[in-house]
């Protein structure tokens, strides 16, 4: 699950969670993630998923954005990276997958190995009388 943090500006000290993808980042009360900061634009930023890229975040233009200092037109994101868009500052986090309920299943696991080892100690005992 991707992340960004709001480092700075209206919303600073928010996190953000993005559950599908592209993420439109902007002004506009269209975008996915809305940022009133000053020099934000309607339509600023587009996060999307690339299965050969990774993640890939892209300026629509006129708009400008950094990425780590970097001026970016468009750019494949890294975990920890900074992205500046305006007066607003981003953290890109991917964050740790949740299992979640699958205790039960490795418990169940866990026991039938467990048996599968008692029964062959059992097995090798008799074989060897």
């Amino acid at each position: 699950m991707v992340q960004l943090d709001i480092v700075s500006g209206k919303m600073a000290g928010t996190a953000w969670l993005a559950r599908h993808f592209p993420v439109r980042i902007g002004r506009s009360p269209a975008a996915d993630l809305r940022l009133e900061d000053d020099g934000v634009w309607d339509q600023h930023l587009e996060l999307s998923l690339d299965r050969t890229e990774g993640f890939v975040l892209q300026v629509q233009s006129p708009a400008v954005a950094a990425v780590n200092d970097e001026p970016i037109d468009r750019a494949r994101l890294r975990n920890g990276d900074a992205i500046a868009l305006g007066s607003a500052r981003l953290r890109f986090w991917l964050r740790p997958a949740r299992q979640s309920r699958l205790w039960v299943r490795e418990a169940v696991v866990w026991l039938t190995l467990a048996g599968v080892f008692a029964a062959q100690l059992l097995l090798l005992n008799w074989l060897g009388r």
